[in-house]
C-alpha cells in the first residue's frame, strides 16, 4: 500500500538496525513479551501488518517515546505506529478501548457541529475571567473526566479552577470558550484522523473568534496537540501556545507569582507528552522548588527516563499497564515523599486507579496531586481545594 510505504519512508523505519534497543527500553515489552517495537517495524516492512492489525499489539504502544530515546538510527517509532494505525483503521480495524470505549464515543459526539454543552457550570464566583482579552485558557476534557472518575475521588475540575486562580495571581483574567471541544489528541493517536480534524477545525474557529493572542493549557496532551499537531495539519497558528508551567515559571514583571510554604516532601512524575514529547522537564520542578519548605525528591527514573503512567488515549488498559503503574508507584514510595505530583490529569487518574485497586495497590498508598492544585494551594488566601 502506498500509505504504508510512505509511513515507512517518512519515519525512517527502513533505517532500523534490528538491534533491539527500543524493545529493551519499552515499558510495555518489559511486562508483555508478545510486544516489541522492533518486531512491529519488521512485520510491517515485510507486509505482515494486516495480521497485526487484528490483534491488540497494534494498539499496545503507549507513544511514550522511550524507544526513541535509545534508537541509534533515529527511527520515529511513535509516528510510525500512529500512521500504521490509521491505515488499518481505514481497512476496518478498531482500537482496543478501555472503559467500554466511552471516551472514544464522547469525542466523536463532540464533532457534531450543533452540539450544546454546559462547559462553564463549574466556574466559581471568586474566579476572575474575561469575555475579551489576549489570554485564553483551554480547559480540555477536565469537566468530563471529573464526572467520570468521581468514584476515584480524582477531581480534575479543581485543576481548571486552580489554573484560573494561578492566572489571576499573575494578573491575568483569561477567556474561556463556551463551545470548546476535545483537542482531538486521542482520536489522532488511535488513527482516526477524520474526527481529529473535525475537532481541531472547530477549536481553531472558536479561538479565532475570541481573538486570543495566547492560549494556555494545563493538560500536556492538549498542549502537545496544539503545539505540534495542529500546525502540521493546518499551518502556522495565529496565537502563542503555552503550558501552564511555562506561564508560571515565566511569571510576570508586574505581578510575579508569590508562593507560600508547604512543609512536605514531594516527588514529581513527568508526563510523557510534557517531558519526552515537548522537553519541559525543568519548569514544573522550578515551580515546586519555589514553594517554601517543600523538599523535592526525584524518583529513580526521572526526566527523560521517567516511566509512563501505563495507558495512552484510553486504549489497552491491560495487565501490562497495571504493572507499569505499580512500578511507578513503588518508585514514588521509595523516595519517602508524602505527595506524588504530576502535571497531567490522565496520569493522576491512571496512577490513582492502580493505587486504589485492592488487588494491586495495597501498601503503595500515596497522596497524588496535580501540579496546578498544589501551586494554587500555596498562593496567598488560597481556599485550598484539592
Amino acid at each position: 500500500m502506498d500509505e504504508i510505504a510512505e509511513a515507512i519512508k517518512q519515519t525512517k523505519a527502513y533505517y532500523c538496525l534490528d538491534c533491539g534497543k527500543c524493545t529493551g527500553n519499552c515499558p510495555v515489552s518489559l511486562f508483555d513479551k508478545a510486544y516489541s517495537p522492533r518486531v512491529m517495524v519488521k512485520s510491517v516492512i515485510l507486509g505482515e501488518g494486516e495480521k497485526l492489525g487484528k490483534t491488540r499489539l497494534l494498539w499496545s504502544c503507549l507513544s511514550c517515546k522511550m524507544c526513541e530515546e535509545r534508537c541509534p538510527s533515529d527511527v520515529q517509532y511513535i509516528e510510525f505506529q500512529r500512521r500504521i494505525r490509521g491505515v488499518y483503521r481505514d481497512l476496518g480495524q478498531r482500537e482496543f478501548c478501555s472503559h467500554g470505549g466511552a471516551f472514544q464515543s464522547l469525542m466523536r459526539i463532540m464533532t457534531a457541529p450543533k452540539l450544546k454543552q454546559n462547559r462553564l457550570g463549574w466556574l466559581d464566583k471568586d474566579l476572575s475571567v474575561s469575555k475579551r482579552g489576549e489570554d485564553l485558557y483551554f480547559v480540555g476534557c477536565l469537566p468530563y473526566f471529573d464526572a467520570f472518575f468521581e468514584d476515584l475521588n480524582v477531581h480534575t475540575l479543581n485543576t481548571a479552577r486552580s489554573t484560573i486562580r494561578i492566572m489571576n495571581g499573575l494578573g491575568i483574567k483569561p477567556m474561556l470558550l463556551e463551545n470548546e471541544r476535545c483537542c482531538g489528541h486521542d482520536m489522532l493517536w488511535a488513527g482516526d484522523e477524520d474526527n481529529f480534524k473535525r475537532l481541531a477545525e472547530h477549536n481553531l474557529k472558536e479561538i479565532e473568534k475570541s481573538r486570543a493572542k495566547r492560549v494556555v493549557f494545563s493538560c500536556p496532551e492538549g498542549y502537545r496537540t496544539f503545539k505540534l499537531d495542529y500546525p502540521r495539519y493546518f499551518g502556522k497558528l495565529k496565537f502563542e501556545v503555552l503550558h501552564l508551567s511555562e506561564l508560571m515559571a515565566g511569571g510576570s514583571s508586574q505581578n510575579p507569582l508569590s508562593l507560600g510554604r508547604l512543609n512536605k516532601a514531594v516527588t514529581y512524575h513527568d508526563p510523557c507528552r510534557l517531558g519526552r514529547h515537548m522537553g519541559l522537564y525543568d519548569p514544573p520542578r522550578e515551580l515546586l522548588k519555589s514553594i517554601g519548605d517543600l523538599e523535592l525528591r526525584e524518583m529513580y527514573h526521572n526526566k527523560h527516563t521517567a516511566l509512563c503512567c501505563g495507558t495512552s488515549a484510553w486504549m489497552n488498559c491491560d495487565l501490562a499497564s497495571k504493572q507499569i503503574q505499580m512500578m511507578r508507584l513503588r518508585e514514588a514510595k521509595q523516595t519517602g515523599a508524602q505527595i506524588l505530583v504530576t502535571a497531567c490529569p490522565k496520569c493522576q487518574i491512571h496512577l490513582t486507579c492502580a493505587m486504589k485497586d485492592t488487588h494491586l495497590g495495597g501498601s503503595l498508598d500515596i497522596e497524588i496531586r496535580d501540579l496546578a492544585t498544589l501551586v494554587a494551594d500555596s498562593l496567598p488566601s488560597s481556599k485550598r481545594k484539592k
